[in-house]
This record gives structure tokens, C-alpha cells and sequence, in this order.
């Protein structure tokens, strides 16, 4: 008879070095490596578009929070660590000094590269609907595109794709237009 599987909690995430880049899923500690520069030039991109007029600019939209790779506890055996994610003022008044953060995002936004992409696409898709994060964007730096899911009775559903040469407005931050192609690194000449 095996022995039971001791699920890790935030403590065993904590007691990593610091420069490993690790979550806890379903009681396991995943680690990823650094994110190639494509998928920092998307987060920064992010930050332009939508932490700006919604984070820091005062004659934007406002209302938001928005940050970069922080720790979000679901559950005490699930902490992700979205690249981007968002939360409406009114629900967390500042997340200054939270670690973990244990407010559900309002949004989140994931770059997905080729050692996530099924990780991004299925785990952490599956618990952000259980928890009932009611955005979800997906980034794919390889193919040049943007997904956008609403959560609608506990299912994802389709608000739209684009790729590069789109100009969007894209839940829930429709007040502003997203030039979809400037999120990527600009093609190379031919």
C-alpha cells in the first residue's frame, strides 16, 4: 500500500528560492521557466493598454487594479501566479503588502508559451471558472493572437479572437481600443 501524497500549501511555495518561478496546482509545486522576451513584451504591452487608462491614468476609465506575476490563492493547494490580472477597486481596495492575494480576480490574462500553453488552456482554465473569475484572455505570442472569454454559468464562452491586425475592444475593457499587433515584438522584415 503506497503511502498518501502530502499536498504542498503556500508555506512549501515560500520555501523555494526566490528567483524559481513556481505556483501550486492541485497540491503540486509546478515550476516554469522564464518566460522568454516575447512573453515580457506582452505583459509590458498589457500594462501600457490596459493598466493605463484603467490602473494609473486619471482621465481613463479608472476602477482597476492591475498587476504583473502575483501570487493569487484559490484554494489552500492552489496558488497561481497570473502573468496579468485585474480587480476591480470596489472589491479589493488595494493589494498593497497582500501575499497571497485571496480575492478572486475580476480578470485574468495569460501568455501562453510552449511549456504552459496546455497548462494555461486547461488546468488554470478548469479552477478560474470554478472560482468564478469572470474574464479570461489568453495571449499567444507565437501565432500572434488574443482569446477573450466571458464565464457564463460556470462555462467559458468565446467574446471574440484576434490576431495582429485587429483593433479591439475587448471585455471587460471595451472603454478603450486594444491595438491587438502592438502586444507583440514587430515582425522582421522580409
Amino acid at each position: 500500500m503506497e503511502a498518501a501524497r502530502k499536498l504542498k500549501t503556500y508555506e512549501d511555495l515560500l520555501d523555494l528560492p526566490e528567483d524559481v518561478h513556481a505556483e501550486l496546482c492541485a497540491g503540486e509545486l509546478v515550476t516554469q521557466p522564464s518566460g522568454l522576451p516575447e512573453h515580457g513584451h506582452v505583459q509590458l504591452g498589457m500594462g501600457r493598454f490596459i493598466k493605463g487608462p484603467f490602473g494609473d491614468d486619471t482621465d481613463g476609465p479608472g476602477g482597476w487594479w492591475i498587476l504583473q506575476e502575483i501570487d493569487v490563492r484559490f484554494t489552500r493547494h492552489d496558488v497561481t501566479r497570473p502573468d496579468v490580472a485585474g480587480w476591480r477597486r470596489a472589491r479589493l481596495p488595494s493589494p498593497a503588502g497582500l501575499r497571497p492575494i485571496e480575492v478572486v480576480p475580476d480578470w485574468i490574462c495569460e501568455v501562453l508559451s510552449p511549456s504552459n500553453a496546455r497548462h494555461d488552456r486547461v488546468f488554470k482554465a478548469r479552477l478560474y471558472a470554478a472560482h468564478g473569475v469572470p474574464y479570461y484572455w489568453l495571449v499567444d505570442p507565437a501565432e500572434r493572437t488574443l482569446e477573450a472569454y466571458v464565464l457564463k454559468d460556470s462555462q467559458w464562452l468565446v467574446a471574440g479572437t484576434w490576431d495582429d491586425t485587429a483593433v479591439a475592444r475587448v471585455p471587460p475593457f471595451e472603454a478603450v481600443e486594444l491595438p491587438v499587433g502592438r502586444l507583440f515584438f514587430p515582425r522582421p522584415p522580409t
